[in-house]
């Protein structure tokens, strides 16, 4: 499992969550099952249900009565507990980043390391937009405003008119798309300038943001009184959603009070502060050195 993804954070997640023998548990991202193998260990009676939508994770199903994988997006999670009859549940774990196999399989699209077509879907399946088709038929001021939403990207309307005049000729492949923006990257900075590119890419073609605006609040809904939720995010996009949420549970604005000024919510921050990997782990897993966990409990 080492070799497909390395659960990021591992202890401090199951510190988070205190997990309970007898509890049901959600892992939203099951990817290498690496954090669900762990929640397993510490249940006897209690139930897990993992979900991911990449069809690459069914070959690390976990063999065991008290699991059950469901091949859907993170978003569907209140849909599809509802299904196997779970109205409550005690703790949601996600892991939002990208696994280590769906960035070292060169065919994904998802890394500007290899040579291949822009695909970048975590489901194909059910999503019919690709990197590659997003970039041949979104306007110009459509591009120019995911690089610079998604991805931060400075000279954003550069980016996206080089991509515009050079793409008549059709962007197909990561090097083609290299080679239609080369002369907007500065020099010396093309690995950290493609990662942002590929990150808004990404996140459009998979509709990233909405999904976990999703997943939080159906979590929300979920958790039984006293229940938590666990969420390692890598880039600030994530983070500060995940943060605004359990702060004030909305994504944007101040949290809502009652007639005495108290606030509103369902969920309690727990570390005011996001716990990030020890220089340990960084060394062993150089992908974890980005990753920032925040975790919430249901309010009583």
């Amino acid at each position: 499992m080492a070799a497909y993804h390395t659960p990021v954070l591992l202890t401090n997640c199951m510190e988070a969550l205190r997990i309970r023998h007898d509890g049901i548990y959600a892992d939203a991202t099951f990817g290498g099952g690496g954090h669900s193998r762990e929640i397993l260990g510490r249940i006897t009676t209690g139930k897990l249900f993992a979900f991911d939508c990449d069809e690459d994770a069914l070959k690390n199903r976990i063999d065991d009565s008290r699991f059950v994988l469901i091949n859907q997006n993170f978003r569907e999670l209140k849909f599809f507990l509802h299904k196997y009859g779970v109205t409550q549940i005690d703790g949601l774990l996600a892991d939002l980043g990208v696994s280590s196999h769906q960035l070292d399989s060169p065919g994904r699209g998802f890394s500007s390391r290899f040579d291949s077509e822009l695909d970048m879907r975590m489901d194909k399946r059910r999503n019919k937009l690709t990197a590659a088709s997003l970039l041949n038929n979104y306007p110009e001021n459509k591009l120019k405003e995911i690089f610079s939403r998604h991805g931060e990207i400075k000279n954003a309307g550069r980016l996206a008119k080089s991509i515009v005049i050079k793409g008549k000729q059709r962007i197909r492949t990561v090097n083609e798309l290299k080679k239609a923006i080369e002369e907007c990257v500065e020099k010396g900075n093309e690995n950290q300038y493609c990662a942002k590119m590929f990150q808004a890419l990404r996140i459009e073609v998979n509709d990233e943001l909405n999904a976990l605006k999703d997943l939080l609040l159906q979590a929300d809904e979920m958790l039984k009184p006293g229940g938590r939720i666990a969420v390692i995010s890598y880039h600030s996009l994530e983070d500060r959603l995940v943060k605004q949420f359990f702060r004030t549970g909305k994504f944007r604005g101040e949290a809502e009070k009652d007639l005495y000024g108290n606030v509103q919510r369902g969920l309690k921050m727990i570390n005011a502060k996001p716990i990030v990997p020890g220089t340990d782990e960084i060394k062993q897993n150089s992908r974890a050195r980005s990753a920032k966990l925040r975790v919430a409990e249901k309010e009583t």
